[in-house]
């Protein structure tokens, strides 16, 4: 049987168990080697500034240690001889980060066929994957661990984990979410649409028998498909999040779901005329569209999720683009993209800078709203998690996008070291891996990323990624962005 062969059969095989993986990595094929910084078991990262996402304020000048893939000490900075065995790196006015933890990661690109400056495409819209560049992406920008959350392929996902677990492709810690739970809909050809609740009991054992250890409700799902899917894997010990549409907040929080992704955008709550089980895609914003932060219908729901202990990630770079002229353009970001995602990308940014001024304000004040409300769950001791939500909008790309997530936190009113625990922490909380991963603390794994800069002070020095590490191993973010260029969108 050939090595591939068995990896495919690992993937397939393995149960919710499979998330769990060991300090230090395998032992590492040449794809990974090509894209490594440094090969060693001891780094000492001296003189450096530790931002250790627990949401205190910065360290400065400590000298962290590395062994074995795992942080060994944190101590005061001093000078370090150069040794044997151990690469010294000069940490001086930069400053050292848990690795970002995304909580909404897709790995696949939304393609509209013949789509032109109108915004008009053919049908059927389809979900190429990005199997070789997202994840390749996500850890050049320091995302050690991501959170599927609504896959496409399914075996893709599965088999990608398997791969680089076993160290023959580089790439993060991969939380597969099973295939999307949508009920009846015509929107994406290429989701199963379930007949019922029976039917979503089977789709989720199945799923969780095959690896996966997420599930994401979608838009067109019923309460009952809903409530039989939260049984399931909550008896099988998985959790469930939704971007919901057809079921509102408070019946998801009743149901028992887990987390609701997209903030509190996508809650069709109070929606004129809304149908029980239907989907008002018109309104699908319908809570914020109408609800003011602070109102007493605000805080109820509020109050509602933080006793219930249901999260809320949060995505607003998918969000920003709705609004005009934003976000700023990035260069380096648009280097990735294929010409033709590139020109489909702009061709949708001139539309927006188009919109009639009333139009552009209200999409401007929703957003606003949407910053206030997540401020106020957090104020409210709710958990807030982060991710991007990188989909076929050609802004929000992989890596680029979850960096700017804890920009627009920032922006929400969070301090950075707030705003960096909600991409990091959080997230390890969630998943039930904070004893792991989420901070810089002695005994934890090394994912971690080394910033030229203060992200404490100018949370735009996030950016700035020199180094990457992922259970030990020292990845180069260059390499693995030149790797890429002009890719994403195609594979």
């Amino acid at each position: 049987m050939s090595i591939l062969s068995s990896l495919l059969m690992l993937a397939l095989s393995a149960g919710p168990a499979a998330a769990a993986k060991p300090a230090a990595g395998p032992k590492l094929g040449p794809a990974v080697k090509a894209v490594l910084r440094h090969e060693a078991r001891r780094f000492v990262i001296a003189r450096v500034r530790v931002l250790d996402g627990t949401g205190r304020p910065a360290l400065e000048d400590r000298n962290v240690t590395l062994e074995g893939g795992r942080i060994a000490a944190i101590g005061p900075g001093a000078e370090v001889a150069p040794a044997e065995g151990t690469v010294v790196i000069d940490g001086r006015g930069r400053t050292l980060l848990p690795g970002l933890v995304g909580m909404h990661n897709h790995m696949y690109y939304i393609a509209r066929p013949n789509l032109d400056a109108h915004g008009h495409s053919d049908p059927p819209l389809v979900v190429p994957q990005m199997t070789f560049s997202s994840p390749r992406l996500y850890l050049a920008a320091g995302v050690t661990t991501v959170r599927t959350t609504g896959s496409v392929e399914g075996y893709a996902d599965l088999n990608l984990r398997a791969l680089i677990d076993a160290g023959q492709v580089p790439g993060p810690h991969l939380e597969v979410t099973a295939p999307y739970l949508q009920g009846k809909s015509d929107l994406f050809l290429q989701m199963y649409q379930l007949r019922g609740p029976e039917d979503a009991r089977r789709f989720v054992a199945y799923w969780a028998d095959a690896g996966a250890t997420s599930f994401k409700a979608y838009m067109h799902i019923t309460r009952a498909e809903l409530g039989a899917a939260i049984e399931e894997a909550h008896r099988r010990g998985l959790k469930v999040t939704g971007h919901l549409c057809s079921v509102t907040y408070p019946e998801a929080i009743a149901l028992g779901i887990d987390d609701l992704e997209h903030g509190f955008m996508v809650n069709t709550q109070g929606a004129p005329g809304k149908q029980p089980d239907v989907c008002p895609m018109e309104q699908s914003s319908a809570f914020v569209e109408r609800v003011e932060p602070g109102s007493a219908e605000a805080t109820a729901l509020i109050r509602s999720l933080v006793e219930h202990r249901v999260a809320v990630t949060s995505t607003l770079p998918v969000f920003e683009h709705s609004i005009p002229n934003r976000p700023p353009l990035d260069p380096r970001a648009m280097e990735v993209l294929t010409a033709e995602a590139r020109e489909a990308y702009l061709y949708a940014r001139s539309l927006r800078a188009a919109l009639p001024p009333a139009e552009a304000a209200r999409k401007r004040a929703l957003f606003e709203k949407e910053l206030a409300l997540e401020r106020e769950l957090v104020r409210a001791g709710g958990l807030l998690l982060a991710g991007p939500d990188p989909t076929g909008n050609g802004g929000t790309i992989p890596g680029f996008a979850d960096h700017r997530g804890v920009e627009l936190l920032v922006e929400a009113g969070f301090t950075p070291a707030e705003a960096v625990r909600i991409a990091t922490l959080n997230g390890a909380i969630f998943l039930g891996r904070e004893r792991d991963i989420g901070s810089v603390e002695p005994g934890k794994v090394a994912d971690l990323l080394l910033v030229r800069g203060d992200p404490s002070t100018r949370i735009s020095d996030l950016r700035q990624v020199e180094l990457v590490w992922k259970d030990g191993a020292a990845y180069d973010p260059q390499k693995l962005l030149d790797s890429v260029r002009g890719r994403y969108g195609q594979y």
